[in-house]
């Protein structure tokens, strides 16, 4: 499944007439403090969608990773978008795996990637973002940033099958179930 980042609405100021349209007055746009509602409502506005996890978190699903949307902290001031990317890595390829988020962490704003080792040696990746909120963020900021951030972690994904050469490989997942090209399967 290819996903594209540019399908995902761009939430940022509205170009000409008032400014943020739907009988909004003139001036600058109005503080809030976020919270899972404000966020359940932009991620109904992009299309996507969501659940409630477990935790208590939204979590927009994808095939191949799921991106959380977090509030944490005493009075929920601190804002994480966080992606968990599904596919699994060997230790033993855990230096390439490092190199390229590295690459990933220097060439981009978002998400900051990491990997996490579970105890039985398999490695995965974690984005994140993070925002603090508590004392109030301008609405369009929090809007745009927000599907700014959703739009990278789907983008990290694509990157990262680039990156390993791994389309032939979803492209044969995702097939009728017919080996991919090049292969010698009867």
């Amino acid at each position: 499944m290819s996903i594209d980042p540019s399908s995902i609405p761009s939430f940022g100021a509205p170009q000409g007439g008032q400014p943020g349209g739907q009988g909004r007055p003139a001036g600058p746009p109005p503080i809030v403090v976020p919270d899972q509602n404000l966020v359940a409502q932009l991620l109904d506005q992009m299309q996507l969608k969501h659940v409630v996890d477990e935790e208590g978190d939204l979590t927009a699903p994808w095939e191949g990773f799921r991106v959380y949307y977090m509030f944490r902290g005493e009075q929920k001031e601190l804002f994480a978008v966080r992606a968990f990317y599904d596919r699994a890595y060997p230790l033993e390829k855990k230096t390439e795996i490092l190199d390229l988020i590295d690459e990933w962490n220097r060439e981009t704003l978002w998400p900051k990637v990491y990997t996490h080792t579970h105890e039985d040696g398999v490695v995965r990746l974690i984005g994140e973002a993070q925002m603090i909120v508590g004392t109030g963020v301008n609405l369009d900021y929090f809007v745009t940033t927000t599907a700014n951030w959703t739009q990278a972690a789907v983008g990290f994904e694509q990157w990262m099958v680039e990156r390993l050469g791994l389309q032939n490989e979803i492209e044969g997942e995702e097939g009728d179930g017919e080996a991919p090209e090049g292969t010698d399967e009867a």
